[in-house]
């Protein structure tokens, strides 16, 4: 152990306990203490040197070198209290007074002593306070002003100190001066070591943080100007910082979210306390990437103003630290939510609509079969003749027939979304299955009084697919329009050939349908217009086995309407078709949760008012 380390522990036991956990008040209370306590030392281990000397000193003398333990007083005074700035005023009055006494008994402004007021602001200085500073300065002139005053009104002793031993004691003077401002240099010097230490480790500790968190650390003025941004900007958006700072950051941003990012950080310049915003930032491709094409991020950033001691320090202009991190997973789970939420609604206004619709459609023919069946079995009490029994069985098989083409379409509907319904396509002649379904509603348009009109060409070729499944397509669309057609009214039905698709069009001169109802036409039990409304039966899922019949065929369905001036129903059929070898079976209907328009497959339903 050397001698530096053995004065260096004992000078750190004298140490406040509050410099124990800071480097540079522990750096500071050494140095004030380390010359102090070594120049009390020397000038007691001289004493008995001077008298050996000097002979018997006089009153004076005693009471310099007895002011010498003020240094020693004055280092308990900072180990007992901490007070840094308060032990410096101390030290300076002391020494001021004692320079101002020995220099006022050897000589006034003259004096061997008068040197050492030069020493009091330098040791203040030390202190790192302008204040203090200030009047260790005023001190000093103030001490030097009353000795030149003392000496201009001869109120300053007679000195007995010869020539010779004058230009002694200035040599002293200066040399011991000039000894004791070079220790204040080196504890300076070793303050402003220290503090470059320490400033570099607080930096390479913040560099650290910086390089190494995954969330981007940035500092903004006030207009959104990026004046420092951390190194994980570069993970983040995949470019340099440099083409960060200024108002690079912002240019990322989206359009639509810019006005929010400039608010965040002018809230925040203004004072106010730390908040938060959502915006999305565009982010560079990879490599990989395909070139040109826009990636976006959603970023949630936390801003707050900074401090004023480190503004102040670095601009007058009000600044903001800002944290980003990347929520983009967070956000899908949002959305995801979100749609996840709006699924289980129109689940449940499907099965609301389910019920609602089979109710009506289960209870009215249950209600005839039921009821015509009791009168049959009561003939004889109701004196029923053959003719009126004809025609309630009639009524019954009617019913019964209607009952089955509801429980039909739920089960067809019902192999349709899982998958389950088999395609088997093989070559037809189209045209004939489309005279023929005609056919089969002529009847029923007469009886409504409808025109039904058919137009299809004679050279029409054949086509492959599933014969069975077209007929279906072309029955429900045919007796929809018939169905929805007022009096009076007509129904076109035409077929023609565009490119490698036969294209058919069945439009009606009915009541339309509203805007509003056209983004759910398709949805299984689906039915435009209110239910109190509705003066027509049916189930509301013709239209919903059309679309999916049409995408099991890989086509497409279009439907555009118009209030009280009709409907046109535009179905686009491969002529060339294979089936799939496997298919991906999808939620069952009896589940009662049927997907929204926009999740359902082909075909895509456009609509237009």
């Amino acid at each position: 152990m050397t001698v530096l380390s053995i004065i260096r522990d004992c000078l750190d036991a004298l140490l406040h306990p509050s410099a124990r956990y800071d480097a540079l008040m522990r750096a500071r209370q050494r140095v004030f203490m380390a010359p102090r306590l070594l120049g009390s030392l020397v000038a007691f281990a001289a004493f008995p040197i001077y008298l050996a000397m000097r002979g018997a000193p006089t009153a004076l003398e005693v009471g310099a070198f007895a002011w010498l333990i003020a240094p020693i007083l004055l280092s308990w005074f900072l180990s007992r209290t901490g007070h840094y700035e308060g032990a410096h005023a101390l030290s300076s009055l002391a020494l001021a007074v004692l320079v101002v006494v020995v220099a006022m008994n050897t000589g006034g402004i003259e004096s061997f002593a008068t040197i050492w007021l030069v020493v009091v602001p330098l040791e203040a200085a030390l202190s790192a306070s302008r204040r203090l500073v200030a009047f260790a300065s005023t001190l000093a002139l103030s001490c030097a002003a009353l000795l030149i005053a003392a000496g201009y009104l001869d109120m300053l002793p007679a000195s007995e100190i010869s020539p010779t031993l004058r230009a002694i004691l200035m040599g002293l003077g200066v040399a011991s001066a000039a000894l004791y401002a070079a220790g204040l240099a080196f504890g300076a010097e070793s303050l402003a070591r220290t503090s470059v230490a320490l400033l570099n480790v607080e930096e390479d500790r913040y560099r650290l943080l910086a390089r190494n968190m995954s969330d981007v650390i940035s500092r903004h003025r006030r207009n959104g100007a990026v004046q420092f941004i951390s190194p994980a900007s570069e993970t983040l958006l995949g470019v340099p910082v440099a083409r960060l700072l200024g108002h690079g950051l912002f240019d990322r941003v989206h359009v639509g979210d810019r006005p929010a990012y400039l608010t965040a950080l002018s809230d925040a310049a203004r004072g106010g306390e730390a908040g938060s915003v959502e915006f999305r930032l565009r982010r560079d491709l990879s490599r990989g990437g395909e070139r040109g094409q826009v990636d976006f991020i959603w970023v949630e950033m936390r801003c707050r103003p900074l401090e004023q001691a480190w503004q102040a320090a670095t601009s007058p202009e009000a600044e903001v630290v800002a944290v980003m991190r990347d929520v983009t997973d967070r956000k899908i789970q949002e959305q995801a939510l979100d749609l996840a939420r709006s699924d289980a609604e129109q689940a449940d206004a499907a099965k609301t609509r389910f019920l609602a619709t089979m109710s009506h459609e289960l209870r009215t023919p249950l209600n005839a079969i039921i009821g015509f069946s009791e009168m049959i079995v009561q003939e004889d009490t109701l004196m029923l003749d053959a003719a009126r029994r004809k025609e309630y069985a009639q009524l019954i098989n009617d019913s019964g027939q209607h009952l089955l083409s509801v429980v039909n379409s739920i089960l067809d509907m019902s192999k349709m979304e899982s998958g389950n319904f088999e395609i088997s396509p093989e070559m037809f002649a189209p045209r004939a299955a489309l005279v023929g379904c005609c056919n089969l509603l002529a009847l029923k348009a007469r009886e409504n009084g409808i025109d039904l009109v058919t137009r299809a060409p004679h050279d029409l070729p054949d086509m492959t697919g599933d014969p069975r499944a077209f007929k279906q397509i072309m029955l429900n669309l045919v007796a929809n329009a018939i169905k929805f057609t007022e009096r009076s009214g007509k129904v076109t039905v035409s077929a023609d050939v565009e490119g490698p698709r036969l294209v058919l069009r069945v439009s009606d001169t009915g009541v339309g349908i509203a805007a509003e109802d056209l983004k759910l036409i398709g949805a299984p039990f689906f039915q435009a217009g209110k239910t109190y409304q509705r003066r027509h039966e049916g189930t509301g899922l013709g239209l919903s086995i059309v679309k999916s019949l049409v995408g099991l065929h890989s086509g497409e369905m279009t439907v555009q309407s118009k209030i009280d001036e009709g409907t046109t129903v535009t179905v686009a059929l491969p002529l060339v078709f294979t089936a799939p070898a496997i298919r991906q079976p999808s939620t069952n209907i009896a589940t009662l949760t049927p997907r929204s328009p926009s999740e359902e497959q082909p075909p895509q339903v456009k609509k237009s008012a």
